[in-house]
């Protein structure tokens, strides 16, 4: 059995990587699984106790530095992402990378897999506007968000507010014909 391989969506909250992983994993030959650390926090995962969302003086959104609990989620999601795919799992991993830490720690945990990194964008006015429109997101979560393009390097970049269908075809045609790692 062989490491699965991965597509790493990375973008701001409501930048469409859910809609887009969907039109993936129905575009793409091979079946794929669906991750993402929403899961775990759907599925009642993260410890109750945690407040990762603060507002500060200004009422602009920020994540709370001192969240330990935070933190060792994140560090189990991450260590998770490279244990599935050494499993053989072939992924399509949705994630926010919201500190430099975190992009060089994937680098490392997944350097030696066959990982497809895709940057996924959309005008600042449209992810605000799913964002009000999704009604569970805190207002202004998106726009802190933004900084994560700047931790990444990417092997292609999207734009959601293009059809979804189109962007998945595109995506399919480049991971297909990309220069996958060798394997002994």
């Amino acid at each position: 059995m062989g490491t699965g391989r991965i597509i790493f969506l990375n973008g701001t909250s409501s930048s469409g990587k859910t809609t887009l992983a969907t039109a993936l994993r129905e575009a793409l030959d091979a079946p794929f699984c669906f991750y993402a650390s929403d899961q775990l926090a759907d599925a009642g995962f993260r410890t109750i106790r945690a407040s990762f969302i603060v507002r500060d003086s200004k009422r602009r959104v920020r994540h709370d530095p001192a969240s330990g609990e935070r933190q060792r989620f994140f560090d189990g999601f991450h260590r998770s992402i490279a244990a599935f795919a050494q499993a053989g799992n072939d992924l399509i991993v949705e994630h926010i990378i919201e500190e430099q830490s975190w992009a060089d720690k994937l680098n490392i945990l997944l350097g030696d897999l066959d990982v497809f990194r895709i940057g996924v964008h959309a005008p600042i006015e449209e992810i605000e506007r799913r964002e009000r429109d999704r009604g569970n997101r805190q207002i202004g979560e998106a726009r802190y968000h933004l900084k994560t393009h700047g931790f990444c390097t990417y092997d292609l970049e999207v734009d959601t507010s293009e059809p979804i269908d189109q962007l998945a075809e595109r995506i399919v045609a480049a991971w297909t014909h990309r220069r996958a790692p060798n394997r002994a």
